[in-house]
């Protein structure tokens, strides 16, 4: 992951999260082939996250364009970092789901998908961002280790 030390607007990360809810969402419900190619576009926008920048999303566009036009600048931003990671951690299930998927261990890929969504929807519905805390978690750790 680069070194992401900019800021984000904590409702493009609910959008962004909506829709990617919505997306995981109905990868568990339509049959194969049609869930693996859908899983294979998040897979692809995670990674656009992961490895460019949040704003690389097509998700991300979609707020930034037809959104925030719409309601204004944020009162408030945020680090990039910690939702980055949290793209990372989504990028790592929906891979896991995605191999499964064609590998024939559909539970398996249902389960992975499963935590993916609802991290997901969570974060959506509360703000509460699951990938988020386990950088800070993990941040914090490092530092009592080191």
């Amino acid at each position: 992951m680069p070194n992401d030390t900019s800021v984000v607007d904590p409702r493009a990360l609910r959008f962004t999260a909506a829709i990617t809810a919505a997306v995981l969402a109905l990868v568990l419900v339509l049959p194969s082939p049609f869930r693996e190619v859908l899983l294979t576009v998040q897979v692809v926008v995670f990674a656009l996250g992961v490895f460019v920048s949040l704003s690389a999303s097509p998700w991300a566009w979609l707020f930034r364009t037809a959104v925030r036009p719409r309601i204004g600048a944020p009162a408030r931003t945020e680090d990039a970092r910690p939702p980055r990671f949290a793209q990372a951690v989504g990028l790592v299930f929906a891979l896991i789901g995605l191999v499964a998927f064609a590998t024939g261990l559909t539970t398996a890929g249902f389960v992975a998908v499963g935590f993916a969504f609802v991290a997901a929807l969570l974060n959506a519905t509360t703000g509460f961002c699951l990938g988020c805390e386990l950088y800070l978690t993990t941040r914090r750790l490092a530092r009592q280790l080191a």
